[in-house]
């Protein structure tokens, strides 16, 4: 009779092996069995291995962003918890579709793709976890719709209902993206790089091959130091103190850390003498002027040792087109009009509720599938100018929309109109 092993890699393709065991009882067996797994199934084995998250860039992405979700939303929300999770469950071989972090994910994972080639037993790579507040039966789902983009996910966190959190603490997450506002303000509050995820009205087509990161400045890379003294003291205030504080550097807003390390990893291709074939590339995209409050964004950045690949500073102008031309994959701000210009010209924004700009941003609850109109009252048309592209301006609304410096104009407008020049 033959004795049947208990180790689930000796009994591989109905073939079952007589199980060894040495005098002090392991199986002598199990080792030989692992190298012969291997190479049978060599696409399991090539696998990359997760890097641990001490060594790794941590990107935690909901569910919410990473695929489109929203007919699985309407059930939640219709029909409730048991009908949504039948549901589920139901459609669990039908993939979802992807969303506006998806191309993101690509990204970093083709960045890795590089990095393994230069650095094959390095750990300093992103390491992307699936935060998610389904029911674990919703895993299966998941798993699938990985395995069918062919995404290299394998950490989840599958919350049941309860906040992801503290579970971000424990991964040492460097950058928290979901639809969910109320948990990125908690991650914000914790410390935690995090941002509420916009859909754009089109897709625009970003490189798979370069990972491209676009940043606002204040209250997104710096402090809302500055932007304070705007609010409480107008432009010309603004600019008396950023010539008197030139030399001074700015305190760091909530997205520094992850610029951090985007250039710890960018340095790792320059020491290869690949700085001109970088998979990284950064963008600072800031509504400051380059003469009057350029140079003390310049210099912090200097002095944190922070490189930016390209610095736009635009003075008030539009963002939108701004951000067309650079096609990242994200763009990270903190005012919300900033968010919905650039999501209308096909850009996937993230909205960073940080700093004293919150206080002019509408509370809203979700971000991905949201209709920005009734996030921010300021771009809502009339009942007559539904589908049009550039609806009405109400005379008493004008004024304030062009000194914000938002994008999409009423065709009579002129920049000519303002008295002042458009906000820092």
């Amino acid at each position: 009779m033959v004795k049947m092993s208990r180790d689930p890699l000796q009994v591989i393709g109905g073939q079952v092996k007589e199980m060894q065991v040495s005098s002090n009882g392991d199986n002598i067996a199990s080792w030989e069995g692992t190298q012969e797994f291997d190479q049978d199934h060599p696409d399991l084995a090539d696998k990359p291995k997760q890097p641990k998250p001490e060594n790794a860039v941590t990107i935690a992405v909901s569910t919410r962003v990473l695929f489109r979700t929203e007919r699985e939303q309407k059930v939640y929300e219709q029909h409730g918890v048991e009908e949504y999770l039948r549901y589920q469950i139901e459609h669990e071989n039908e993939p979802f579709a992807p969303g506006p972090a998806f191309p993101f994910v690509k990204a970093l994972e083709a960045v890795n793709t590089r990095l393994r080639e230069l650095y094959p037993q390095s750990e300093e790579l992103f390491d992307i976890v699936l935060v998610t507040y389904n029911h674990a039966h919703v895993g299966i789902r998941l798993i699938n719709t990985i395995n069918y983009h062919n995404l290299f996910i394998e950490r989840f966190c599958m919350t049941g209902g309860s906040s992801p959190i503290g579970y971000l603490k424990a991964w040492q997450t460097n950058l928290y993206l979901s639809a969910d506002a109320d948990k990125v303000r908690e991650a914000l509050s914790e410390g935690i790089a995090a941002a509420t995820m916009f859909m754009p009205d089109k897709q625009t087509e970003v490189s798979e091959s370069q990972l491209r990161v676009a940043f606002d400045g204040d209250a997104v890379l710096f402090s809302d130091e500055s932007e304070r003294i705007f609010k409480a003291h107008g432009l010309d205030k603004f600019f008396e103190h950023e010539r008197e504080n030139e030399d001074t550097l700015l305190d760091h807003g909530p997205l520094k850390g992850f610029l951090e390390a985007l250039g710890k990893l960018q340095k790792k291709f320059y020491a290869k003498g690949q700085r001109l074939d970088c998979p990284i590339r950064t963008f600072l995209v800031t509504a400051r002027s380059a003469a009057s409050s350029g140079i003390r964004a310049l210099k912090t950045l200097r002095a944190w040792g922070l490189e930016i690949d390209e610095a736009l500073f635009l003075a008030g102008a539009p963002k939108g087109p701004m951000l067309e031309k650079i096609r990242p994959h994200i763009y990270f701000d903190d005012q919300m009009f900033h968010v919905e210009g650039a999501t209308e010209m096909g850009t996937v924004a993230a909205h960073v509720p940080y700093g004293i700009a919150q206080k002019n941003n509408a509370r809203h609850k979700s971000g991905v599938g949201n209709d920005l109109s009734r996030v921010y009252p300021t771009f809502r048309p009339n009942a007559t100018e539904i589908g049009s592209s550039t609806p009405r301006v109400p005379e008493r609304d004008m004024r304030w929309r062009l000194v914000q410096g938002v994008h999409r104009l009423p065709p009579e407008c002129n920049w000519n109109r303002l008295q002042h020049p458009p906000r820092p």
